[in-house]
């Protein structure tokens, strides 16, 4: 896709319950026709013959051209407004292609349309390649002057990130060939992931048939211990069974990211990703080092508790994300989990329901499990003269309910970053769970208050906790095993065996005594989908998450101007680093005591926990 997905964590662990869908209602199907009527409209065809002319006529009237231009801002501007134009017209097709594709992997007619309208756009943009590399070559002192001019200066922050880009470029040549090979390196080894993950099918004793990927996940969220097991074995399998293909995929990958690293003169291994996200890799390095730091003090402890209630002296991997005993976990239909997650939003800014509910009213969402349909959850911005759209599995269960309040919670965002424009709408991925995890927050929060019985509040923070576990602790250890195979893969091709052991060791860091990892365990790293669609995007849920408890700590202390600083923090999209959009706040992410502050709410919750255990207000079976 053209706009960078925003892909809930929850597409990495299991989010609802198994076998049959539950009664959950009526439940939306997205529209897309307000992209398109369908694949073979002709309004596609005629609008990939535009951007082919639109393109090669900006080719034609400014190659060569654009240093020259620094001199005169109103004509770099207006060569700005014509580029800013067709990247809106390229990535409504991106856009639209990829959302009918994801809807439908296992569609061979969808999986050729997303295929060739790739391969159209990559020949468009092959003629667009020019213009960035020419507009980096303008002398600073010229862009400094031309930046004074009104027009031009709406792209400032658009043109100064693009300078930091700038000693990380190759020739335009080499550009048109990395944008080219691409389509047969990298994009068909995403595709090659997403088609097998696809098409992939887990034998569940007890099931009449073989189960997709999504489904089979579910059984890890099964009261009964017995189906857990069932699940995690049918899991574990296939992964083995296809464990060489996926070793291939990610050496493929991992080399391919280190021919492009090691031409570019990216040093480290995340450096891209750091640039991508606007942050700067000491902030990263303190964020990962913090929460490593804090594994005893949050995961350990809370897996601790849980083998505890659960009756039992250890958790095995399947037990991780069990239902606790004394709450059992109740379907919640589609309409209700709508109400409650629009009047969490609305208690917090009538504006954020507003917004949201669109999304509900518009067609903008696809919720049920089909047969095909891409796993997990995601929200997509498409572009800013459209709206985004959310796709989720929906299954009726309370982690459905929190992936809805954080889909939205991107969807709400990319609507306010929209009158942005292409060019500066997009936020980094540092930034872009700022309102997905606070809209979990909201609606978690909405809950635990109508929440009277002891039980049911114990219930309700260790299922937060757990959230949180999953979004900071499970994601930094993700970005700690993607460290180790990608350093690894520059001294050389790595095993299945290499790669197995790389992730059991990360695992058993992050996850503590409490957690026996059985060796069937060693393969769960094949089915991630971040490791391959988007390297080292994970640490950007931690980043998020602990932002998010630093702002809602704030909130909750009725810090002045709260809703109107964050509404103004999210309409900024990509325009502001992020430092100058917390600085409203009083918060500074390069300081060690943020990303403690963030650590310390999920403390405290397990802290509760642990007290209300002491109380006996949990037993165990």
């Amino acid at each position: 896709m053209t706009a960078e997905t925003k892909r809930s964590p929850r597409a990495v662990r299991s989010a609802a319950g198994p076998g049959a869908a539950p009664a959950l209602g009526a439940m939306p199907e997205w529209d897309l026709s307000d992209l398109y009527a369908d694949p073979k409209s002709p309004k596609v065809g005629a609008d990939l013959e535009e951007a082919r002319k639109r393109a090669k006529s900006l080719k034609d009237r400014y190659q060569g051209k654009i240093a020259g231009l620094g001199r005169d801002g109103e004509a770099l501007a207006q060569a700005l407004a014509d580029y800013e134009s067709l990247s809106d017209l390229i990535g409504r097709l991106g856009s639209y292609a990829g959302l009918l594709y994801a809807a439908d992997t296992a569609d061979p007619d969808r999986a050729k349309f997303y295929g060739d309208i790739q391969e159209r756009i990559t020949v468009i943009s092959s003629d667009l390649l020019f213009f960035e590399l020419e507009l980096n070559k303008i002398e600073d002192a010229d862009l400094a002057a031309a930046l004074q001019v009104t027009p031009l200066a709406k792209y400032k922050p658009w043109i100064d990130d693009l300078r930091k880009e700038k000693p990380y470029q190759l020739d335009e040549t080499l550009e048109k060939l990395f944008l080219e090979k691409a389509m047969t390196s990298r994009s068909a080894f995403d595709r090659l992931f997403n088609e097998t993950m696809t098409g992939l099918r887990f034998e569940v004793p007890g099931e009449p048939a073989p189960l997709p990927l999504e489904t089979t996940l579910n059984f890890l969220v099964n009261p009964d211990r017995s189906r857990r097991e069932a699940g995690g074995r049918a899991l574990a399998k296939v992964f083995k069974d296809n464990v060489r293909l996926f070793t291939l995929i990610t050496n493929t990958l991992a080399k391919d990211k280190e021919i492009s690293d090691r031409w570019r003169g990216f040093k480290d291994v995340a450096d891209s990703r750091h640039l991508a996200n606007r942050v700067e890799a000491p902030v990263v390095d303190a964020l990962v080092a913090s929460v490593r730091h804090a594994y005893p003090r949050l995961s350990h402890r809370y897996y601790k508790l849980k083998a505890k209630w659960l009756g039992l002296e250890r958790l095995e991997y399947w037990d991780r994300n069990a239902p606790l005993p004394e709450r059992p976990e109740r379907v919640i239909p589609w309409a209700d989990a709508e109400k409650l997650v629009l009047n969490a939003y609305a208690g917090f800014a009538p504006e954020m329901a507003d917004i949201a509910g669109k999304f509900f009213r518009g067609g903008w969402i696809d919720a049920p499990v089909r047969e095909g349909k891409s796993p997990g959850a995601f929200s997509h911005p498409t572009v800013p003269s459209a709206h985004p759209y959310i796709l989720m599995n929906y299954q009726g269960k309370a982690r459905d309910v929190m992936t809805l309040a954080h889909e939205l919670g991107h969807g709400v965002h990319q609507v306010l970053a929209a009158p942005q424009g292409p060019l500066l709408a997009s936020t980094p991925l540092t930034l872009a769970e700022t309102a997905s995890v606070f809209g979990e927050m909201l609606t978690f929060k909405a809950l635990l208050a109508e929440a009277k019985e002891p039980r049911e509040r114990k219930a309700m923070i260790a299922g937060k906790v757990e959230d949180m576990i999953n979004t900071v602790v499970r994601q930094i250890a993700f970005y700690t095993f993607e460290r180790k195979v990608h350093e690894e893969r520059r001294k050389g091709e790595l095993t299945s065996e290499q790669l197995n052991a790389f992730w059991m060791e990360v695992q058993r860091e992050s996850l503590g005594d409490a957690v026996r990892l059985d060796p069937d365990y060693d393969c769960f790293w094949t089915y991630i989908p971040h490791f391959i669609h988007s390297p080292f995007y994970v640490y950007a849920y931690a980043f998020g998450d602990c932002l998010v408890n630093s702002l809602y700590g704030l909130y909750q202390n009725a810090h002045p101007g709260f809703v109107d600083k964050y509404f103004t923090m999210l309409k900024a999209g990509g325009s502001k680093h992020h430092s100058e959009l917390l600085k409203p706040f009083g918060l500074d992410a390069s300081a060690p005591q943020f990303w403690s502050m963030g650590l310390k709410v999920v403390e405290q919750m397990i802290d509760e926990l642990e007290r209300m255990d002491r109380a006996g207000t949990v037993t165990t079976p």
